[in-house]
C-alpha cells in the first residue's frame, strides 16, 4: 500500500518513499510512505495558512460535526485500525485496538468541548465600560508526533487544534506512516475545508526544521526526545513562537514495606514492560524498601519469566517486539552498560521467534544505585532497574533525584505515605497503587523539569495551548 501525503485537500505522491516494515515479521512489508521534501512542506504550510481564517470562523456546530464523525468512525473501525497499528508499531493487538478506541474517545471529547464554550463578562473599574474575555484560535499549528503511540498522540493534538479553530500540519514519525495516513484519510472525509488538515511525511531532520522555523506557523506541539525538543525550543524562542513539548521520563515506582505484594508486582509489570516498555510514562526505576525488597524481586522475576513475548498479532502475547533494529541495539547496549556498572541483569536477551523480528526478553537490573547510567538516562525499552532503599524518606529523595518529572508512582497501604507522596513527588502525574503508565483522555497530561515544557495536553487544559486569550472593552 502507498501512504501518500495530504496537502490542501489532495493526496500527493513523492519520487522517494520510505519502506514500512512490520517489526514482528521483517518479511512483511506494510507499504511505502511518501518522503516529502522542503517544497512539499512549504506547500502544506501555505495551505494551512490560507485555510486558517475560514476554519477559525466556523460555527461550534460545524466543528462538533467534524470531530464527532471522526470519533464515531475510529470507534467503529477500532479492530481493523488496531490491527494496522500493532502490525506497524509492534504493540500487542489488544493494546493496538485499545489505542484506536482511545483516539476515538479523544475526538468525541473535543467534539463536546466545541459546545462547552467559556468566557467572562466583567464590569470595569471605569463606570459604564463592559469587558469580555474570550478565547481565539492560535492560527496554524505544526504537530510533530512520535512512533510509540502512532494514532493516539496525533489524535490528542489534532482534535483540540480543530476544536478551537486552528489549521494543522501533521508531521508523524517515519516508522509509523500507516496510522497517520489512516487518521488523516478519515479526517479528509469529515467535512473540513481544504487545507485545514495537512499530512507531510518524511525524515524529521529534513523537513522538521522547515515546519518549526516557518513564519506562517504560529505554534508547535512536539512529542519526542529531549535533544530534539531542546533544539525546537531554541528555534521557537528565536521566532517567539508558541511551544508545547513532551519529551520523556525516568519514572520512579516506589514500593514500600506495607505494600500489597500482588498489587505492586502487577503495577510494576504493567508499567515497566507492557507496550514493550516503549512509553514515556514507563516505570523504569523501581525503588524498593528493605523489608519487601527480596520478596518483591523474586515475585516480579517470576512474573517476568512467565510473560509471553512474540508476534504482536498472535493471541495471548503479552509483549511484542521492539519497534526496529536500531532501538533494539540501543536497549541491548544499555543492558551491557548496566552490567559493567555493577548491576545484576536477569533477562534482556535477544529472542528468536517463528518470524524474524526485533524481539527481546524483558530485563530486570538489580543491585543498582541512582547514580548509574541505567537510572539516569531514558532507555525506552522493556528494561527496569531496582534501587534498594532504607525507608520512605530515602525512597522519596531517590524518586525526585532525576532530570525528568513526568510520572511517579507508589505502592503502599499507608494513607499517610500515599498522601505525602502525592504532594511531594516532583512529577506532573502521580499514581497510587497503579502503573505509572496509563492515563485517561479527559484529564491533563504532562510533566515537570526535563519531561515537559509549555501548557498541558489533553482535557480542558488543552485550551491553554491551542487558543489565545482576548480581552475586549466596550463603552456602549
Amino acid at each position: 500500500m502507498d501512504f501518500k501525503n495530504f496537502i490542501d485537500g489532495t493526496w500527493v505522491t513523492t519520487s522517494e518513499t520510505i519502506v514500512n516494515v512490520n517489526p514482528s515479521d521483517v518479511s512483511d512489508i506494510i507499504g511505502h510512505a511518501a518522503k516529502a521534501d522542503a517544497a512539499q512542506m512549504d506547500r502544506a504550510i501555505d495551505a494551512a495558512h490560507r485555510a486558517a481564517p475560514e476554519w477559525a470562523a466556523s460555527t461550534p456546530q460545524q466543528r462538533f460535526d467534524v470531530l464527532d464523525a471522526v470519533g464515531t468512525e475510529l470507534l467503529a473501525r477500532k479492530a481493523e485500525l488496531g490491527r494496522l497499528l500493532s502490525r506497524e508499531e509492534g504493540k500487542t493487538l489488544p493494546e493496538g485496538i485499545g489505542e484506536v478506541a482511545r483516539a476515538g474517545q479523544i475526538f468525541k471529547f473535543f467534539a463536546g468541548e466545541t459546545l462547552r464554550q467559556t468566557g467572562d463578562r466583567l464590569a470595569s473599574v471605569r463606570p459604564g465600560v463592559e469587558i469580555d474575555v474570550t478565547r481565539s484560535p492560535v492560527g496554524v499549528v505544526g504537530l510533530i508526533t512520535p512512533w510509540n503511540f502512532p494514532i493516539a498522540i496525533p489524535a490528542w493534538k489534532i482534535a483540540p487544534a480543530l476544536c478551537y479553530g486552528n489549521a494543522v500540519v501533521l508531521k508523524p514519525a517515519e516508522l509509523v506512516p500507516g496510522c497517520a495516513h489512516a487518521l488523516v484519510e478519515i479526517l479528509s472525509r469529515a467535512g473540513l475545508p481544504d487545507g485545514v488538515v495537512n499530512l507531510v511525511m518524511g525524515r524529521g531532520s529534513e523537513i522538521g526544521p522547515r515546519l518549526v522555523e516557518s513564519p506562517k506557523v504560529d505554534a508547535i506541539s512536539f512529542t519526542g526526545s529531549v535533544p530534539t525538543g531542546r533544539g525546537i525550543a531554541e528555534s521557537c524562542g528565536r521566532h517567539l513562537k508558541k511551544l508545547q513539548l513532551e519529551m520523556g521520563g525516568k519514572n520512579p515506582m516506589v514500593v514500600l514495606d506495607d505494600a500489597d505484594l500482588d498489587t505492586a508486582v502487577s503495577a510494576c509489570l504493567n508499567g515497566a514492560f507492557f507496550s514493550t516498555g516503549q512509553r514515556c510514562t514507563a516505570s523504569s526505576r523501581l525503588i524498593v524498601t528493605d523489608g519487601i525488597h527480596d520478596r518483591f524481586v523474586a515475585a516480579l522475576s517470576e512474573a517476568m519469566a512467565a510473560m509471553k513475548v512474540g508476534n504482536a498479532l498472535e493471541d495471548g502475547i503479552q509483549m511484542g517486539p521492539v519497534v526496529d533494529e536500531r532501538q533494539l541495539q540501543q536497549n541491548l547496549s544499555y543492558i551491557d552498560i548496566a552490567a559493567q556498572d555493577g548491576g545484576k541483569v536477569s533477562g534482556g536477551e535477544r529472542l528468536n521467534r517463528a518470524t524474524e523480528g526485533f524481539y527481546m526478553a524483558p530485563a530486570l537490573v538489580t543491585e543498582t544505585d541512582n547514580s548509574m547510567r541505567i537510572n539516569r538516562e531514558e532507555v525506552f525499552g522493556p528494561i527496569a532497574s531496582v534501587i534498594r532503599v532504607g525507608g520512605y524518606d530515602e525512597a522519596l529523595q531517590v524518586a525526585n533525584d532525576t532530570a525528568f518529572g513526568l510520572s511517579a508512582g507508589i505502592c503502599t497501604t499507608s494513607l499517610k505515605h500515599a498522601s505525602h507522596f502525592r504532594q511531594n513527588a516532583r512529577a506532573g502525574m502521580v499514581m497510587v497503587n497503579l502503573p505509572t503508565a496509563g492515563v485517561d483522555y479527559h484529564v491533563p497530561f504532562g510533566g515537570t523539569k526535563g519531561s515537559s515544557f509549555g501548557p498541558r495536553e489533553q482535557g480542558r487544559y488543552a485550551a491553554e495551548f491551542y487558543t489565545t486569550v482576548k480581552t475586549a472593552y466596550t463603552l456602549p
